[in-house]
């Protein structure tokens, strides 16, 4: 249970619970029984593009895509960056957006919770009270959401994926 250290101990018991009753995997699919349909870096580009131009207009994000290299295993579900490049006597920067492979065949909600969090960074650089409440805003159900996708990763080192 190394994605769910963190929590209290009371919610870790709950979950292991689930495990022991093997109900961990109905809680999952009971909870978000669909994938989304975002599985190419063209569809991921704009829907994140949708996000980006509600909550955070000022930001430009010039590429998105899955990336096969970043590994849950290091804490990485998504990355952001800002790429910058000497242009001339100018620096341009232009911000990029990663997310884990792993997030193509997954519930659009945890895909969600992904983006809020990397579009979040680009405003907020550290996860800090601000960063956090920032997330809450878009996605006002994000902490719950972050804790099942924890869940939904527990799940998938005991016994591979549900969907």
């Amino acid at each position: 249970m190394k994605y769910l250290n963190h929590y209290p101990k009371h919610l870790q018991e709950q979950v292991q619970t689930l495990i022991e009753k093997d109900k961990l995997t109905s809680y999952i699919k009971t909870k978000y029984p669909n994938t989304h349909t975002y599985t190419n870096d063209k569809a991921l580009y704009d829907y994140v593009m949708n996000f980006k131009n509600d909550y955070f207009k000022k930001y430009q994000v010039s590429k998105v895509m899955y990336d096969g290299k970043i590994n849950v295993i290091n804490n990485a579900l998504g990355m952001h960056s800002i790429v910058s490049r000497v242009q001339g006597s100018k620096l341009k920067s232009k911000n990029e957006i990663r997310v884990a492979t792993i997030f193509k065949n997954m519930p659009e909600e945890f895909l969600e919770m992904i983006v809020v969090h990397e579009l979040a960074h680009f405003k907020e650089r550290e996860h800090d009270k601000a960063f956090y409440n920032l997330c809450t805003f878009v996605m006002p159900s994000y902490h719950q959401v972050e804790f099942d996708l924890r869940v939904y990763l527990t799940h998938i080192d005991l016994f591979g994926k549900i969907y």
